[in-house]
């Protein structure tokens, strides 16, 4: 047999241990793993020159902006940017993009707009708003998860105005629409009325300061948002999943609704495991402002705790990017008016290798499971995804665990050149990443990877993770 692509010396994950393995690819999936290639023959040969090869990871939350704002991202620059940070898979949000992602003909012309634009493979949020509730639009719903996304998302405070936030009781009405098909429902947990009303507050009181912004909108806002999503997926059975948890308070409960049984998951985000609010608002003021905004160090070191021990599930990055100068610096803007939101997807895996693994806070498996098993299992797209199992999608992140080196904003391939990781130092790089078989990005080429060569993938199955907590 000729394969299509031998991934030589590459070592590979087996548990907390690695393997030295090459690996066959054969019409874009995982055929084989062989400790010997002599007598193969294969149309292309990438050598992983031994540096640890895990399985594609997979960046669950996304917002690219296309179609309809693709002055601040496009499929192109957003897939490339995941490409470099080592990300094979994105799963794109359903809000910030025109129209907004809540029917099955929205969501179509979503696709029909990028379809030809990425680099990389890339599923789907589908969308429930408040006027979704209103107007008698719950059809839509199962229509979307028929279609094959991967799990629904609310906004508790306002988004942007094609998607409307939802009150305590359409909530409620969009939990049970969402329990009957049983997928996700994931919130943006931040009680509306107490950011609101401290937001003005502190307008009022003169504070122009960056740190003001995370003070505002302060931790009990968030706990009190996800003890009422744990009380509403207590009530209706529903999937309940945390977006970009920012607290610690927030891990410990769902740490305890994980112990009562419950359907309850989140994630969270590089900048909460390693950036704290005085610090980073103090030097980079706008442009390290975020929703839910950053927290404390004592926050940062729960959260790599609850990473560690599985009351958080896995990592994404809310990637969100803004374009400076009439979004982030425009004349008069101030912390208040700036848009919140900072790029990601090229620093999710580096940062999680850097001061993760390789500072001994996860292990090696628990590498694997928070960037490649638990976000492709949550959504459905395991095995096919997240995977190094025989027939998988070739899908690999190869990473170069000794390469140290500083993270410039200038040298980032999204459109929305700021990050307040910027001039941050860190030892590990993803240095290839591989979709499907074919190498898309090469650290000392850049991006080879085509574009309009990622596909959309729908949800393979419903599935659901462990509740397995370690102490």
């Amino acid at each position: 047999m000729t394969y299509d692509v031998i991934i030589k010396n590459a070592r590979i994950p087996q548990g907390d241990n690695t393997v030295l393995t090459n690996i066959l690819v054969k019409d874009e999936k995982i055929s084989g793993f062989t400790l010997d290639v002599e007598g193969l023959d294969a149309k292309e040969i990438i050598d992983a020159q031994g540096h640890l090869t895990l399985p594609g990871c997979i960046d669950s939350h996304t917002h690219i902006n296309d179609p309809g704002f693709t002055h601040r991202e496009n499929f192109l620059t957003g897939t490339s940017a995941a490409a470099s940070g080592g990300v094979t898979t994105i799963v794109d949000m359903p809000c910030c993009s025109v129209p907004s992602v809540r029917s099955v003909e929205n969501l179509e012309h979503k696709l029909n707009a990028i379809k030809n634009k990425a680099i990389i493979d890339y599923g789907m949020w589908g969308g429930v708003t408040g006027e979704d509730v209103r107007e008698g639009w719950l059809h839509n719903v199962k229509e979307q998860a028929d279609y094959g996304v991967l799990a629904f998302k609310v906004y508790m405070t306002p988004s942007v105005p094609t998607y409307p936030r939802v009150t305590d009781p359409e909530m409620l009405e969009a939990f049970r629409a969402v329990a009957e098909t049983g997928l996700p429902i994931g919130i943006h947990a931040e009680n509306f009325a107490m950011c609101d009303f401290y937001v003005k507050k502190f307008q009022e009181e003169g504070r122009m300061d960056g740190p003001a912004w995370a003070e505002a909108r302060m931790p009990l806002a968030e706990k009190v948002a996800i003890e009422l999503g744990i009380s509403f997926a207590e009530e209706t059975g529903a999937r309940l999943h945390i977006v970009h948890m920012s607290t610690g308070v927030g891990a410990k409960l769902i740490g305890e609704a994980k112990k009562k049984g419950l359907d309850v998951t989140a994630e969270t985000c590089p900048h909460y495991l390693t950036l704290n609010y005085q610090e980073a608002m103090t030097e980079f003021k706008q442009f390290a402002k975020i929703a839910p905004p950053l927290r404390s160090k004592e926050d940062n070191e729960e959260h790599w705790k609850a990473l560690a021990d599985g009351r958080i599930d896995f990592v994404a990055t809310d990637h969100a990017p803004y374009e400076i100068p009439t979004e982030k610096e425009a004349e008069g803007m101030n912390i208040w008016t700036a848009f919140p939101g900072i790029p990601g997807v090229e620093t999710m895996v580096p940062i999680l290798v850097s001061e993760g693994y390789n500072k001994g806070r996860i292990s090696l498996s628990r590498l694997v499971e928070v960037l490649c098993t638990n976000p492709a299992k949550h959504y459905g797209l395991y095995p096919k995804k997240g995977s190094m199992h025989i027939g998988s999608d070739a899908d690999f992140t190869i990473i170069d665990l000794d390469k140290e080196w500083t993270i410039d904003k200038d040298k980032m391939y999204t459109m929305a050149k700021y990050t307040p990781f910027h001039g941050y130092k860190l030892k590990g790089k993803p240095v290839k990443t591989i979709v499907r078989g074919k190498l898309v990005y090469d650290d000392n080429l850049g991006i080879v990877g085509q574009e309009g060569y990622g596909q959309f993938v729908r949800r393979q199955s419903i599935q659901k993770l462990d509740k397995v907590i370690k102490y």
